[in-house]
């Protein structure tokens, strides 16, 4: 019945300010202007390994007075539903998966195809530690030192072409060590999307660590993406494939329950889930009789963020 449910394609013209539309058809046209094709030779790879240290990186600068999570907390409480529905399913399962070898296939509107190991995709920008909020739909956030590279290096790297308006993202499926994909409990692989503007903001890293560490398998190991602006579930782990599209892809949980999950899924106060107020949060690891915080728009990234939905609806593209 979910799958029979009504999922128009919307087009980025009609949810976008006209002069936001054509700036970004201009912006990825001129991508092209002044980086050689040549570029693609250079971060071609035969190795597929992952990595098992993290090189030098650059530390983050920000001073950010909010309290860092723990590293126990950010570990054993996770939503990742390959392994179980349990917040402590990851840090039991993930253990199981393999991330040595891996690799990411970059396909779709673009110049030209390629797959790259995690030892070269880190090597296309300097490596940045980012200090970002992760907001979740059920009220819970958390505070990670996350350690990647900026989403828009490798973009600008594929060459997009006029007709790459989306991203979508794509997962692992290897139900033999992800034990919850043995479950139909969502349509596997988990995919994910985000617009053509929103994955070119400067904002949204692919991280392969945290804490100064390798990423774990139960953070989405070895390379996934965080977006901090929207909810958690944007964020997909083990990604193994970046496709370039021009229609909007409809991710999983859009997939599974429409009426519950958009496209978008930018943190909004004002919006309520179904079944959770999202006007407040808790951090992980706090006393359940701490006050809740209060849940800013956008994650509170709103001054670098927020032009992008100028003149947008919210609560109907939620």
């Amino acid at each position: 019945m979910l799958k029979k449910q009504k999922l128009s394609l919307i087009h980025p013209s009609e949810i976008t300010p006209e002069n936001i539309y054509r700036e970004r058809r201009e912006f990825i046209k001129n991508l092209t202007v002044g980086i050689s094709s040549t570029a693609l030779l250079t971060i071609s790879n035969k190795s597929i390994s992952a990595i098992n240290t993290l090189p030098n990186f650059n530390q983050s600068k920000k001073n950010n007075n909010e309290k860092i999570s723990s590293l126990k907390d950010i570990t054993s409480y996770n939503n990742y539903y390959e392994f179980g529905t349990s917040k402590s399913d990851p840090s039991k399962y993930a253990n199981k998966l393999k991330t040595d070898p891996w690799s990411i296939s970059i396909e779709g509107e673009l110049e030209k195809s390629i797959t790259l190991s995690i030892d070269n995709l880190i090597k296309i920008a300097p490596l940045e530690e980012r200090i970002y909020r992760l907001r979740c739909v059920e009220g819970w956030s958390m505070v990670i030192p996350w350690i990647g590279i900026p989403l828009n290096a490798l973009l600008k790297k594929v060459l997009p072409n006029n007709n790459a308006k989306f991203v979508e993202f794509v997962s692992l499926k290897r139900p033999s060590e992800m034990i919850g994909q043995k479950d139909d409990i969502l349509d596997w692989p988990y995919t994910e999307g985000l617009r053509i503007d929103e994955a070119m903001h400067p904002l949204a890293i692919l991280a392969v660590g945290l804490y100064g560490k390798v990423l774990p398998n139960q953070n989405g190991a070895p390379v996934r993406l965080v977006v901090p602006w929207k909810y958690g579930f944007k964020s997909i782990k083990a990604i193994t494939k970046i496709n370039l599209v021009e229609k909007m892809p409809i991710t999983t949980w859009m997939k599974a329950n429409p009426k519950e999950y958009g496209f978008y899924a930018n943190v909004n106060p004002e919006v309520d889930h179904p079944r959770w107020s999202q006007a407040s949060e808790r951090r992980v690891g706090e006393s359940l009789l701490a006050p809740r915080l209060k849940t800013r728009m956008f994650n509170d990234y709103a001054e670098e963020v927020g032009s992008m939905y100028q003149n947008i609806d919210l609560k109907k593209y939620f």
